[in-house]
């Protein structure tokens, strides 16, 4: 279980398919502290194992594995050495939970269609499929690559967010332009609520 405050923004550094996976390395230096083999990591919003960790100076290179079904479901399919990603451990008992309930289980992917600068901030809308925006509610909570964030409008095919100043300059948006992919994670609260309705 996840936040969606993102914690560092992490820099791809190897990229390798294997018999069984694929081997996705990312160089962390705040969640790579404490971090031990078989913790759960966010990447980009998507949970997976820690499996190798190494140091590299300040920093621990860490290892996670991707099966295919999650390499072709989300975003990290465009990574690539050098590519930034948004990081997050999971949750620890008693902590503050400063965003809403992620579970790292991304619902698809949406493509950015507007990324611009408003004032100081900035306002992002994404394409998303129907899959995910049948739970979109506005004031509602959705998770973008990991990061919790507030929904600003809801449209037929599409949902605008906007990003502060703080969230532009911590995380892996500030490289994202028109037309990238971005991993969704509807809220857990509203697929629950959909369920009940329908049953």
């Amino acid at each position: 279980m996840f936040t969606g405050i993102v914690e560092e923004t992490a820099v791809v550094e190897r990229i390798k398919p294997s018999a069984k996976s694929i081997e996705l390395t990312v160089r962390a230096k705040v969640c790579g502290r404490g971090l031990k083999i078989g913790d759960s990591l966010a990447v980009n919003g998507c949970c997976l194992t820690v499996v190798h960790l190494a140091s590299r100076g300040a920093a621990k290179l860490v290892r996670v594995d991707l099966l295919k079904e999650t390499w072709q479901r989300t975003n990290l399919q465009h990574a690539r050495a050098g590519s930034l990603v948004n990081l997050e451990r999971s949750l620890k008992v008693g902590a503050r939970l400063g965003g809403h309930f992620v579970t790292g289980h991304i619902d698809g992917t949406g493509t950015i269609t507007r990324w611009e600068r408003a004032g100081r901030d900035h306002v992002l809308e994404i394409a998303a499929p129907p899959d995910v925006m049948r739970y979109l509610v506005f004031k509602g909570s959705i998770a973008v690559d990991g990061i919790s964030l507030t929904v600003a409008a809801v449209r037929k095919k599409s949902f605008r967010v906007w990003i502060i100043p703080h969230t532009f300059e911590t995380t892996a948006l500030r490289e994202r332009a028109v037309g990238d992919a971005v991993n969704l994670e509807a809220d857990l609260l509203g697929k629950y609520v959909r369920q009940f309705v329908n049953t």
